[in-house]
C-alpha cells in the first residue's frame, strides 16, 4: 500500500524514481516542503484544515493523510500556497546588490588540495603530521590561514551565487519551488522534482575524453612544448600551478609558436565541449557515476554546466553573470514542456554499490 510510510521509506532510502511518476508521491514531497512549524500552521489555517496532532512529524503524516484523499484538489491548494510564499521570498532578495558583492571576489582559490572536507584536510595535513607545537604554530602564519580563508571565500561565493541562480529558476512560471528545504529536491519543473547542480566541465571528464579522442594529456603536452620553446617553469609546483605558469608564459612570450600551442589546446577542448552538447545524457551519466562518495545521490538532477570557452579555468566567474545566465535558463524552461520524460531517463552504476540506479536528468549548457 502506497501510504505515508511507503513514501517516507523510499525517500529515506534514496529510492526516488517513483516520486516522478506518481501523483501521490509528488504530493508527499510538496507536503514535506511545508513541514515547518510556522508554514504548516499557516497552510492549514488558510484552508480550514484542523489537525489533531501537535508534534511536527505527526502533523506531517496527518496532513498528508487528509490531503491524499483528494490529490488533484490538494495539489492545487499546495501549489497556490507555495507560489504565494515564493513570491514574497523573491521580493526580499536584492539581486543587484548581491551580484555586486560577488564581483568583489577576484580569484577563486581553495587554498589547499582537499576535496570535500576542510576539517579532514586540516587533520591529515597538520594535526597528525606535526608533533612539534612550535612547528604547528608557525604554519598559521604561512599556510593554515590561507587554506581557511580560501575555503571560506569560495564557499561564500558558491553559496550566494547559487541563491541567485535558483532565483532565476524560481521566478519562472514553469517552476514550483520548495518552501522549506527538502533533501534531494530544490524545485519542481512541470511536476518533476529536481535537485539543481551548478558545475563546470570537469577536468577528469576532459582528461577521459581527450584520451578517447587521441589527444595528449594537457599538462604533458604543455610541458613538452615548454621544453621545446625554452620556457622555464617550476617543476616542483603542483600540477595546477605548473599548468597556470606555462600557459601564462606562453601568452607573455606571444610568438606564433606559443599562440599555436594555446590555440591547439583550445580547439581540442572545444571539440569535447561540442560533443558533450550533442550528447548531454552521456555527460550527465558521467557526472552521476563520478560524484564524490560523501555526496552520493541518485535523485533527479538538473546540471547547469558553465563554460568560458576562452579560458575553462575562469568558468567560475559565470556564476555571477546574470546577463548570460538568465536568458539561457529562461529559454530552457520555456521549452521544457516539449521534452519527453523518456529522453530524460538515465541508468547508471556507482562503484561499491551493486544496484543500477535510474534518474531523470538533463544538462543546461551556459557557454560564454
Amino acid at each position: 500500500m502506497k501510504d505515508f510510510d511507503y513514501w517516507k521509506k523510499l525517500h529515506e532510502s534514496e529510492q526516488l524514481e517513483e516520486f516522478s511518476s506518481d501523483g501521490k508521491g509528488l504530493l508527499w514531497l510538496k507536503v514535506k516542503s511545508i513541514v515547518r512549524r510556522e508554514l504548516i500552521s499557516e497552510f492549514v489555517s488558510a484552508n480550514n484544515i484542523e489537525l489533531k496532532e501537535t508534534l511536527l512529524n505527526r502533523q506531517f503524516s496527518e496532513l498528508y493523510g487528509l490531503l491524499v484523499k483528494n490529490p488533484d484538489n490538494s495539489h492545487k491548494l499546495l501549489n497556490e500556497y507555495i507560489k504565494g510564499k515564493n513570491k514574497n521570498d523573491l521580493k526580499s532578495l536584492d539581486t543587484e546588490k548581491l551580484v555586486s558583492e560577488l564581483y568583489k571576489l577576484k580569484t577563486f582559490d581553495w587554498g589547499g588540495d582537499y576535496q570535500n572536507s576542510l576539517d579532514k584536510y586540516l587533520v591529515s595535513r597538520y594535526v597528525k603530521a606535526f608533533q612539534s607545537y612550535e612547528t604547528l604554530m608557525s604554519k598559521f602564519k604561512t599556510e593554515i590561514s590561507t587554506a581557511v580563508q580560501g575555503y571560506v571565500l569560495n564557499s561564500w561565493y558558491n553559496h550566494w551565487s547559487s541563491i541567485l541562480i535558483e532565483h532565476i529558476f524560481k521566478s519562472h512560471k514553469a517552476v514550483l519551488p520548495t518552501v522549506g528545504k527538502i533533501k534531494h529536491v530544490d524545485f519542481f519543473i512541470r511536476n518533476i522534482p529536481f535537485d539543481l547542480k551548478v558545475t563546470y566541465l570537469p577536468a577528469e571528464y576532459i582528461k577521459a575524453e581527450r584520451k578517447e579522442l587521441g589527444f595528449p594529456v594537457e599538462l604533458t603536452y604543455l610541458k613538452a612544448k615548454a621544453k621545446k620553446l625554452n620556457i622555464h617553469f617550476d617543476k616542483k609546483a603542483k600540477p595546477a600551478g605548473v599548468f597556470y605558469e606555462i600557459v601564462e608564459r606562453l601568452k607573455d612570450k606571444d610568438t606564433d609558436e606559443c599562440k599555436k600551442v594555446i590555440k591547439t589546446l583550445k580547439k581540442e577542448n572545444l571539440k569535447i565541449l561540442e560533443e558533450a552538447k550533442q550528447n548531454p545524457r552521456r555527460l550527465a551519466k558521467w557526472l552521476y557515476e563520478n560524484q564524490g562518495e560523501m555526496r552520493f545521490g541518485s535523485e533527479n538532477r538538473l546540471f547547469l554546466v558553465l563554460i568560458d570557452a576562452d579560458d575553462f579555468t575562469g568558468s567560475w566567474k559565470l556564476k555571477r553573470n546574470m546577463d548570460l545566465l538568465k536568458p539561457v535558463i529562461e529559454g530552457y524552461l520555456d521549452n521544457f514542456a516539449k521534452k519527453k520524460v523518456s529522453d530524460l531517463k538515465v541508468n547508471f552504476k556507482y562503484k561499491g554499490k551493486p544496484q543500477t540506479f535510474t534518474a531523470l536528468t538533463d544538462v543546461i549548457f551556459v557557454v560564454k
